[in-house]
């Protein structure tokens, strides 16, 4: 019987299972729930799922949110997420660890495990207008864990722009899920190129594509905010044999990725094996339009078979690819119910709870915010700048 086995055994088998019948097993007994509600454990569950690419799901974002088994890859699962509204689509602002950070088209972001089916919402902070500057043109969001703190935080950067695009000032804030408080950090000083370039999460930093100027598409650098020390720095590149290209950073199994595209030539991706060694970067491979691929705009890495033989991309936001990556072929893969487009965050199942109070798992809040949603729609008026899908408060 279970009970007669020593628990350092029973821990390592407990580590091994989903998510879902662990939190049936804490009903088993105190011990067990003691157990399973344990850091150390929490911690241990999450890392061999990592390690052994188990527990693992795609969570897609185009009207709706909706999850893909990794292993099976077959069926698309609509999710019922606490910001779910009929007027606004979702946004997947970042995953970590088995949370997501979701904001939809009012003023709500939240923090969610969809595993546990906890959640925060975060307090709303407004945006600080500098002088001279009376609109923004990029708001842009990171999330990730601080392992100093063992917080998560959530980054918000927005940048104004002045008449003749030379000038610019920028606003950066970072929530604390720990604090469930926000507070301004240092400017950031650099171009931000895209404006749907949310943070690549690699380690404990978050990475975008940047310029020093303006109008400088072969000058892109890539910038990283480091959730520990709260410090900008830039990434050292490859020696790259021809510049002329349009840049994109990823993630692939822990490392970051830079993404060559040279427009309907082939596209390069680079990984970085040593985080911060200039030298560790190599390429991965090398994809020839269309030779092997027919024509495309782009493609983003999701991970590593289990094998390590092939790399799953998506190609354009619309379809999924698996590349052989000893044979350079590329498969495509059929999933039932997949949308027409859409957008792709790697997400692990997890028990990490949300720390600091204001976690909830219920039906009640979520009708209670629902009628307190109704009653902001009604006589709710926008302005110019937020008919354009921004907000004055996040």
């Amino acid at each position: 019987m279970m009970s007669n086995l020593p628990m350092t055994l029973i821990t390592d088998i407990l580590s091994r299972l989903a998510v879902k019948p662990l939190l049936r097993f804490r009903c088993v007994s105190k011990p067990w729930c003691a157990l399973i509600d344990d850091p150390d454990f929490i911690r241990l569950h999450l890392n061999r799922s990592i390690k052994t690419k188990s527990n693992l799901s795609l969570i897609l974002r185009d009207c709706y949110i909706s999850s893909v088994n990794f292993n099976s890859l077959d069926n698309v699962i609509e999710l019922d997420h606490p910001l779910k509204c009929p007027e606004f689509g979702t946004e997947v602002l970042g995953s970590c660890d088995g949370l997501i950070c979701l904001y939809n088209g009012e003023e709500d972001v939240c923090i969610w495990n969809p595993s546990t089916r906890k959640h925060r919402n975060l307090p709303s902070t407004p945006i600080e207008f500098p002088d001279y500057f009376t609109s923004c043109q990029y708001i842009i969001y990171g999330f990730g864990y601080d392992s100093l703190t063992d917080d998560y935080k959530l980054v918000r950067m927005i940048q104004f722009y002045g008449d003749d695009w030379d000038s610019f000032d920028s606003e950066v804030k970072v929530y604390s899920l720990k604090s469930n408080s926000w507070r301004r950090i240092q400017d950031f000083p650099y171009y931000l190129r895209y404006k749907r370039g949310y943070g690549v999460l690699v380690g404990s930093a978050l990475h975008w594509v940047v310029s020093r100027k303006y109008e400088s598409d072969t000058a892109n650098l890539v910038a990283a905010f480091d959730l520990t020390d709260e410090k900008y720095r830039l990434v050292p590149q490859p020696e790259f044999s021809d510049k002329d290209f349009h840049m994109n950073v990823g993630e692939l199994d822990g490392c970051l990725c830079i993404l060559c595209n040279y427009v309907q030539v082939r596209i390069d991706m680079w990984v970085m094996n040593n985080y911060g060694v200039k030298e560790s970067w190599t390429k991965l491979f090398s994809i020839a339009q269309p030779q092997v691929i027919r024509s495309f705009e782009f493609v983003t890495p999701l991970a590593y078979s289990k094998s390590g033989r092939e790399v799953l991309l998506v190609q354009d936001n619309k379809k999924l690819i698996w590349y052989d990556l000893e044979h350079k072929k590329v498969k495509n893969i059929k999933i039932h119910g997949l949308p027409e487009y859409f957008e792709t965050e790697m997400c692990v199942e997890s028990l990490v709870p949300l720390k600091g109070g204001g976690e909830t798992n219920g039906k009640k809040q979520n009708e209670q915010e629902n009628k307190k949603k109704n009653q902001k729609k009604n006589g709710k008026k926008r302005d110019g700048f937020l008919s354009q899908g921004f907000k004055l408060v996040l």
